[in-house]
């Protein structure tokens, strides 16, 4: 299994890279948060996302999109990380879009060349406490009429507030079924709640919402299988975006240790600080690896390809939040200040780790494969 990129993903990632340091640097995100905006993300950055076709990276060419796999995904995934631009990237372009392509015809048509073009938000409503649980979904979709009956409660809800429509996993009489939901449908009530990394979520409260029968994506009882390969998708981006901002705040670091004097010497000439360099070094590439190997599983349709994808999860989890605490650390008292962008990753990778599983989750999700 190779763990490079090819050309055409090596041109991808230059792509995305210079994009994003020129549109949407670490600024962006201060100015969204300092102004306070009330969205907490920019339509016209998503659109640009769209006319670059990065909004459609996995959505098949015949709906507007590049028609690409889980590798170029993590590729632009990576370089969100990097930047820590809030987008809509991974909850509407990977996770609903992955799902949607699951969705009847009419679905696909309505919603897959709007996500592609940057000109539609969709947001994946699935988690309901403070872990990531997809296995105890208790939101329930009940008969009625024609329809059904949805009742519940969901948080986590990425870009939920500014979604034009949302997708939400219910229990159904005999399984798991996910519904295409309008959010200005009567009985949804959806609250913004920014983040700690100031990036978005939502809360969305379902009370006796009515949807056709038509809103179903996929068959009654038969979604189980389209969210967990969305969730498995999602979670490889989620650490690929882990990697790019550990290697970011790993790079800003180096760069801060070969310019910082201390007792008349640059402090990047300090034995301790080298060692500990060398480590974190070797450990991201240990994660980028994990990372690739998961995404390149994904791509082939590889049966333990959901396994692999945990370790990556779980890896580049621990490696991201070392990579942070380390360039704290390794900045001294001022890393602890805003002015200086180590912090804002520190933020960024706590809740990359917690969200769609952290560490923990994926650990125990390997472990009871094995059998124990």
């Amino acid at each position: 299994m190779p763990l490079i990129l090819t050309e055409e993903q090596t041109m991808l990632k230059e792509a995305a890279d210079g994009f994003l340091n020129e549109h949407a640097p670490i600024a962006h995100l201060r100015k969204l948060r300092d102004s306070r905006d009330a969205d907490g993300v920019s339509r016209d950055l998503w659109r640009a996302f769209g006319e670059m076709g990065f909004a459609g990276i996995i959505i098949p060419e015949e709906h507007g999109g590049s028609g690409l796999g889980a590798v170029e995904a993590g590729v632009m995934a990576e370089a969100l990380g990097r930047t820590l631009t809030p987008s809509p990237f991974l909850g509407s372009g990977v996770l609903s879009a992955t799902v949607l392509k699951g969705g009847s015809v009419e679905q696909q048509a309505a919603w897959l060349p709007r996500i592609a073009a940057g000109e539609a938000i969709v947001s994946l409503a699935v988690d309901e406490g403070a872990k990531h649980a997809p296995a105890r979904i208790a939101t329930t979709a009940e008969r009625s009429g024609n329809g059904f009956r949805l009742n519940g409660a969901k948080g986590f809800v990425l870009d939920g507030h500014v979604a034009d429509a949302v997708i939400v996993a219910a229990k159904t009489e005999n399984g798991l079924t996910l519904f295409l939901v309008d959010p200005k449908t009567a009985g949804v009530e959806i609250e913004r709640t920014v983040m700690v990394d100031a990036h978005n979520a939502a809360r969305v409260t379902l009370t006796d919402v009515e949807v056709d029968a038509d809103a179903v994506i996929g068959s009654v009882d038969g979604g189980e299988a389209l969210l967990e390969g969305a969730l498995n998708l999602g979670r490889a981006c989620a650490a690929a975006s882990l990697n790019g901002a550990g290697d970011q705040a790993f790079q800003t670091t180096m760069a801060y240790l070969r310019t910082r004097k201390q007792f008349g010497k640059l402090i990047g000439e300090f034995q301790a600080l080298q060692h500990r360099s060398a480590h974190l070094f070797s450990e991201i590439e240990i994660a980028r690896a994990a990372v690739m190997g998961a995404l390149t599983a994904l791509d082939a349709g590889r049966e333990n390809a959901a396994l692999i994808v945990s370790v990556a999860k779980a890896k580049a989890g621990r490696v991201a939040e070392l990579a942070v605490q380390e360039a704290v650390q390794m900045h001294g008292g001022v890393g602890m200040t805003d002015e200086y962008d180590v912090g804002l990753f520190m933020k960024r990778v706590r809740v990359l780790n917690e969200l769609l599983g952290d560490a923990g989750f994926h650990q125990e999700r390997m472990a009871r494969a094995q059998g124990f």
